[in-house]
């Protein structure tokens, strides 16, 4: 049975708006090299920059600012360092920690081997499970995504991923949420 919410009709994300530090690497990124077109653009006033909108896929759209004054990127900070499967995940509370776009899962190795020969440095598959690492070495029943990691111009974490499996069939939620005492800090 899938989930429902009682609150609100929400039919999705809309638009997730990032920040860039070049607006054209990241149009020629995100439309040549993803191929995702670019559907709207927007001159914000006072020349305060710009603010522009990728679509990418099942109504849902990616948009980026470019601010004039914005500051650098902070790797480690802002972003995690790294791909996962290099060891690095940690981002700071209330950073956006990587994009996972929604892929079928029988073009997964495909679509890394595309990226690769476009020159985009790709993170190797990820068979993510319920294990006590959270991945297996090989695809098996237990697998409920499958991924692929790598970084925009900018250092932004993105992700391929493609569901394995329905979770509303296999009861997903067992875990205790842990609270900010629970934090290492």
């Amino acid at each position: 049975m899938e989930p429902v919410n009682t609150e609100f009709e929400l039919r999705g994300v809309n638009h997730l708006a990032l920040v860039c530090s070049d607006m054209r690497r990241t149009v020629e990124f995100y439309s040549e090299v993803l191929g995702m077109p670019l559907i709207k653009t927007i001159e914000l006033p006072l020349g305060w920059g710009q603010h522009f909108f990728f679509d990418c896929g099942g109504g849902n759209a990616l948009a980026f600012f470019w601010f004039p004054d914005a500051p650098e990127a902070v790797p480690g900070v802002s972003a995690p360092k790294s791909l996962p499967d290099r060891g690095e995940l940690l981002s700071a509370v209330g950073s956006m920690n990587h994009i996972a776009i929604d892929v079928p899962p029988e073009r997964i190795e495909e679509y890394q081997h595309k990226l690769i020969a476009k020159g985009v440095d790709v993170g190797v598959i990820l068979n993510h499970d319920d294990s006590e690492f959270g991945v297996a070495p090989e695809m098996h029943d237990g697998v409920f995504v499958r991924s692929i990691y790598f970084k925009d111009p900018d250092g932004i974490l993105l992700e391929f991923a493609a569901w394995t499996r329905d979770l509303a069939d296999t009861s997903p939620v067992r875990h205790e949420p842990r609270t900010a005492a629970d934090r290492t800090l």
